[in-house]
């Protein structure tokens, strides 16, 4: 009878350390789970950061390429009025020029 009793103890002992133990592997396996997920949030927020540069730097870009182009049709229609101005200089010459 006494060794039932001893028995039945240490197997009581052995199943309480064994929920203990897998307790413990439980929350060890948690943790590591919640490290890897911070750690790829990281990475995540390094990935969106550099979008985010990228997105600006070709904004910047798109932006400089249409200033770019009103700066060009504004030198065209410069040069188009300097070249009627020229046209109608010449026009007056040849009117005014007794030679001609």
């Amino acid at each position: 009878m006494e060794i039932i009793i001893v028995i039945a103890v240490v197997v009581v002992i052995v199943a309480i350390l064994a929920v203990v133990v897998a307790k413990r592997r439980g929350r060890a396996r948690d943790e590591e789970h919640r490290h890897q997920a911070q750690e790829h949030r990281d990475l995540a927020k390094v990935s969106e950061l550099e979008a985010d540069r990228r997105t600006a730097e070709a904004e910047e870009r798109a932006a400089r390429a249409k200033r770019e182009t009103i700066a060009a049709e504004q030198q065209k229609l410069a040069a188009a009025s300097h070249r009627a101005t020229a046209d109608d200089l010449n026009a007056q010459a040849d009117d005014i020029d007794p030679d001609r």
